[in-house]
């Protein structure tokens, strides 16, 4: 299922490369972007170039975020460069600030699709990923201002019309990303149950949060319980709940937003 989600994200940001950006020489963010820019400037395939500057950055995410999100990711450079050389390259609009505006928000759209199911689109966004999960600071805030060497690069190569289109771009995409992918907002779980070991042992494996227990019993029932607390990210809660149910069906998980997070957020 995330799989095939991350497919289909991948099909819209290829579309919005090759349809709004691509033609008129303005760039995305990311590897994607240095990838558009080195296909502008030589005869390689941009599809090609995006798979190979994103390796180095699949084995970074693969020793930092875990074996799921890095399959996704390989899922998404490699969906990504097939539909970026097999689009054709076609000028939908005539005017380049409609393109601009377009090709930025169906590309967050797009990238805010992957990292919502557990995925990136390889390249700066595994490291976003990286320094958000261990503060408060959005993805598409940290991407934009990752970014800022592209809009540079371009105004050098090019000219500053297209860098300061190319600005444009990529706020509209972080701004998109994070309307779509809110990993950033933190919540606090309390998961209430009998099988308080299991779930411990199976999350401190998968997640990277740490945990704290403590002792209870039911207030009617008076069964012991173990109460698992934890602060973690919204697409994060999905997993937690399929691992609680898991091993148990009947315990019961109260999720909260958490204003702030001061002390040590993220496991080692």
């Amino acid at each position: 299922m995330k799989n095939s989600i991350v497919i289909v994200g991948s099909l819209i940001v290829a579309f919005a490369f090759n349809f709004f950006l691509v033609p008129y020489g303005i760039l995305s963010s990311g590897m994607s972007g240095i990838a558009i820019l080195l296909g502008l400037l030589t005869p390689f395939d941009i599809g090609l170039l995006n798979l190979i500057l994103n390796l180095p950055l699949i084995l970074l995410g693969y020793m930092k975020l875990g074996k799921e999100i890095t399959i996704n990711t390989i899922t998404c450079v490699v969906s990504l460069s097939i539909f970026l050389y097999a689009l054709p390259v076609v000028t939908v609009a005539d005017n380049i600030l409609l393109s601009t505006i377009f090709g930025g928000v169906i590309s967050g759209f797009g990238i805010g699709l992957i990292l919502k199911y557990s995925g990136t689109s390889g390249g700066l966004d595994i490291i976003a990923i990286m320094i958000s999960r261990t503060s408060n600071v959005s993805i598409g805030f940290l991407l934009t201002c990752m970014n800022g060497i592209i809009v540079l690069i371009s105004g050098a190569v090019f000219d500053w019309n297209i860098a300061l289109y190319t600005m444009l771009s990529i706020y509209l995409t972080g701004k998109m990303i994070d309307t779509i992918h809110t990993s950033h907002i933190k919540l606090t779980m309390q998961i209430v149950t009998s099988k308080g070991d299991d779930i411990r042992k199976e999350l401190l494996e998968s997640i990277y949060r740490g945990i704290t227990v403590m002792d209870g019993y039911g207030g009617y029932t008076e069964d012991k319980k173990q109460i698992l607390m934890m602060v973690v990210t919204r697409y994060e809660t999905i997993q937690i709940k399929e691992v609680v149910r898991k091993h148990d069906q009947k315990a019961f998980i109260n999720i909260y937003e958490t204003v702030e997070v001061d002390g040590e957020f993220a496991k080692n």
